[in-house]
């Protein structure tokens, strides 16, 4: 456990040739190269925005700081900010860096896909609005079960292993919201995948919701190398009620609250990255403070953080990590994740009229929680599995 003093995965390093003897391409990862990767990478799904746009200006300074301390790992999808995030890398990075600067990694979005021309045509797309010439890592995003049935069906396993082959992908991997048992399946029956993505944290990992740590294991036990997404929580974990804050900062005066959240997944055996959606300049310089040489958790930070996710745990809180997955196609056009948090701040701080002030300003525009029209697009593409339209429901009683 990583609440334990000096945690380690139950597999040592990576090994070569196994995928050989099956007639699989075995240029994986090796553990030389996963020691000189930089563990923060910088997650483009909460890019800053202005009118109602990403704010390329903001990025570009975000990007050089990134890029200026030493980091490389940029990670996108076809879906961030509606399509928008894969071109706003190019304007950022692309057009303004050398290639051999940085590394990016991006996801095939299975939901949207009908058939196996499809997989080549939202590639090529991304390939063009990215302008990277190439993916160093390259995932199916999200192989949860329904979408798991639609890669296996249109062989993309298969077609992935071309796209290395032709020099398109350099590393091939998949994202994960689901059981430990799937998942021990899926790199059971796919042994070319070098690298598994994980929602990690120190709130989730005994969470039977998420089966953080279980996962976590599944992968090691495999070999495989995990990246960490969700590491803060999509920042519930980077501001606490205010009795665990003091209760951390008594056992670590000098640490920022978010600073603890990144420590325990870099502290894991066999992390490659830790990604962070970062939206401001002020979260990249606290990020690159945490990860320019992150120090293992303390055994009284553990025992700290143990009890923290425990009290944490007993709030009946909404566990959205906003994605924003949900938002895009909205028929009416609900800001589903803001009006979630203020839900979850009600059930953590009770009735306050302050939250009532927010919420009728994030709303003011008529979309409310109670205008939701129950179509269910939501619940179809919410990787926590959530049931939105309760949630929504429950949420119009307190606000509206």
């Amino acid at each position: 456990s990583p609440f334990c003093k000096n945690p380690t995965g139950n597999a040592g390093g990576l090994r070569r040739g196994t995928l050989k003897r099956e007639g699989i391409s075995d240029v994986m990862i090796t553990d030389e190269a996963l020691r000189k990767i930089p563990k923060l990478g910088f997650g483009l799904m909460r890019l800053p925005e202005k009118n109602s746009g990403i704010d390329g200006e903001r990025l570009n300074k975000m990007a050089d700081i990134f890029l200026e301390n030493g980091f490389t790992y940029f990670d996108t999808a076809y879906v961030y900010h509606g399509g928008k995030s894969e071109t706003a890398f190019r304007s950022a990075v692309v057009d303004r860096y050398p290639r051999d600067r940085f590394t990016i990694a991006d996801k095939l979005p299975g939901w949207i896909l009908k058939s196996e021309s499809d997989v080549q045509k939202v590639f090529d797309e991304q390939l063009k609005r990215t302008g990277a010439g190439y993916f160093d890592f390259y995932l199916l995003h999200n192989a949860e079960a329904k979408h798991l049935k639609t890669y296996n069906r249109l062989n993309c396993w298969q077609w992935a292993q071309k796209m290395k082959r032709n020099g398109l992908i350099r590393h091939f991997g998949f994202s994960f919201h689901d059981t430990p048992q799937l998942l021990d399946q899926i790199l059971t029956a796919h042994p070319e995948a070098e690298f598994v993505q994980l929602q990690l944290n120190y709130f989730d990992w005994d969470n039977v919701s998420a089966n953080s740590g279980k996962c976590y294991e599944v992968a090691r036990k495999h070999g495989k190398p995990v990246i960490v997404m969700e590491p803060v929580k999509g920042g519930a974990l980077a501001s606490l009620p205010a009795g665990l804050e003091e209760r951390m900062r008594s056992v670590a005066p000098g640490r920022s609250i978010p600073s603890w959240a990144l420590r325990f997944c870099a502290s894991l055996d066999g992390v490659m990255v830790v990604l962070s959606g970062m939206s401001s300049e002020s979260q990249m310089r606290e990020n690159l403070r945490t990860m320019k040489d992150p120090e293992p958790l303390t055994q009284k930070e553990r025992a700290c953080l143990r009890e923290v996710a425990e009290r944490l745990r007993s709030v009946p809180v909404v566990g959205c990590t906003a994605c924003r997955y949900c938002v895009d196609g909205c028929p009416r056009h609900i800001k589903i994740p803001d009006i979630i948090r203020e839900y979850n701040d009600f059930l953590r701080y009770g009735n306050q009229q302050r939250l009532h002030e927010s919420y009728r300003a994030l709303t003011e525009d008529g979309h409310t929680a109670g205008s939701c029209l129950q179509c269910g697009q939501c619940e179809g593409v919410c990787p926590q599995h959530l049931p939105v339209i309760q949630i929504l429901r429950r949420t119009s009683t307190v606000f509206d």
